[in-house]
């Protein structure tokens, strides 16, 4: 696949340009201060960090603010609280590896320039397109590609399919497996990092043809990516649906829990399922005190499911799910434990085997046990995605099918019913019996052959009355 022709960064014209890409101009190539949301800035104040979440509109003010003298680190996505974790994600805008290449022997030791040429030799060589930007972290490369408008966070696990690809694929670069979620922050250009005392800086820039950073459509990146473009899985779905048998694995992404189309509709499932939860939460108002720890722990569960997150940061993304259960509540971590080793369970691919069959390590429910659990009625299931009854899916699969069938130039049975009546029976659509209807439309004759009849028996008249 022909990717964008790469210039190098070297020369004194090109570093002039490069040294002038501010921090405000590296953020507004993935923030934009109109939107709604918020951004986080994470901070090393004399070895303690300190995190702090600001609105995107007040953005230019705040990094203006910041003290370059110390280690800064911007959050990469957008978020719909003052919150960095992914359960509060509201967009993000690209796609990004954090590269360690003073990890890897033949990369350490060498100046930021010639990295970025070695990063640009390697992405072409492992099938990548060019990064948009490279930007010199002070030990390592941060690559970043930018993507034409935003992701939103229902597509979440798609993105996330994309990052874990990209970051194995660059692996043998020093792409860091731990730095690729969407909550992620990495340092702010122009400030220092005090573990080499280098300036964070821009070391190279793709230009697309408008002479910005390129930008490239996601789908189009997707396809770049994952070894099965998202049209084949559309269409290997349209047609086993078709033929109503048992779906067939495929190749997706590489590695353990991940690797087919089943792994990758399983994590979309999860995401879909804490969102009906969340959503479920959101109808009601509000969760009573003894349903709360019930809500956490399946909407947690779902989210390690979904691969958006990971034991690490699991009691991060708990706080924020508690918090938005209930301001008020305090939950406590121990509760959590079970959870906590399940996760780390699945995170190393382990397996539960039941029936004959395997299933990851975390809870994998059916949506009958989840209706029951919560007493989910059908009102609020009608405005769930996921978590619904078998009558609830027949219900919608009929609606979708008439859909097509009307799109496909089909019509109702009511006008087809009317329109056969009316064909075969007109007199029942006029509201009336078949003879009055037959008296009724009797047909009259023709006026050109009454006027001849009307002439004729004149002139039978007339020769009665000469004879």
């Amino acid at each position: 696949m022909p990717w964008p022709h790469v210039g190098t960064a070297c020369g004194q014209c090109r570093s002039s340009q490069l040294v002038l890409f501010s921090s405000q101009d590296e953020a507004q190539t993935y923030h934009d201060s109109t939107r709604a949301g918020f951004f986080s800035l994470l901070i090393d104040v004399r070895g303690e960090k300190h995190q702090s979440s600001h609105r995107l509109s007040d953005m230019p003010t705040i990094l203006n603010l910041v003290d370059k003298t110390r280690d800064t680190w911007i959050s990469q996505a957008e978020f719909m609280r003052p919150n960095r974790r992914v359960v509060n994600l509201s967009r993000i805008g690209l796609l990004f590896a954090d590269l360690d290449t003073y990890r890897i022997p033949a990369m350490a030791g060498r100046d930021p320039e010639k990295l970025a040429a070695s990063v640009l030799y390697f992405c072409n060589e492992a099938g990548v397109p060019a990064p948009s930007m490279l930007i010199y972290s002070g030990r390592g490369i941060q690559a970043k590609w930018l993507l034409e408008g935003t992701i939103p966070r229902q597509a979440l696990p798609r993105w996330n399919a994309c990052q874990r690809y990209l970051v194995d694929r660059l692996a043998h670069i020093g792409a860091d497996p731990m730095a690729k979620d969407a909550s992620r922050v990495l340092r702010a250009v122009e400030t220092v990092n005090s573990k080499s005392g280098e300036v964070c800086r821009m070391v190279h820039v793709t230009s697309g043809p408008d002479g910005q950073p390129i930008r490239y459509n996601f789908e189009y990146l997707a396809e770049a990516l994952l070894p099965t473009a998202r049209w084949t899985i559309e269409q290997q779905r349209h047609e086993q649906s078709q033929r109503r048998v048992t779906k067939k694995p495929f190749l997706l992404v590489p590695g353990g829990k991940a690797d087919n189309l089943r792994g990758f509709s399983g994590r979309q499932l999860a995401w879909d399922r804490l969102e009906d939860l969340r959503k479920l939460t959101e109808l009601r108002g509000c969760v009573v005190e003894g349903q709360r720890m019930l809500h956490l722990f399946w909407q947690l569960n779902f989210l390690l499911l979904s691969g958006a997150t990971n034991s690490k940061q699991m009691y991060h993304e708990a706080a924020a799910l508690a918090r938005e259960l209930d301001p008020k509540w305090k939950s406590r971590s121990k509760e959590l434990m079970t959870l906590f080793s399940k996760a780390k369970a699945y995170e190393s691919g382990e397996r539960v085997s039941f029936g004959g069959k395997d299933y990851p390590s975390l809870y994998t429910p059916k949506n009958d046990t989840l209706i029951n659990l919560f007493r989910i009625t059908t009102d609020e299931q009608r405005q769930l995605k996921t978590i619904i009854s078998l009558e609830m899916a027949r219900e919608r699969d009929r609606t979708r099918h008439e859909i097509r069938r009307r799109a496909a130039g089909a019509i109702d049975r009511q006008s087809y019913e009317s329109a056969s009546l009316s064909r075969m029976k007109p007199w029942k659509s006029l509201g009336m019996s078949r003879a009055s209807s037959y008296r009724a439309g009797k047909p009259a004759a023709p006026a050109a052959e009454t006027g001849a009849c009307v002439l004729h028996l004149k002139a039978a008249d007339n020769e009665g009355e000469i004879q």
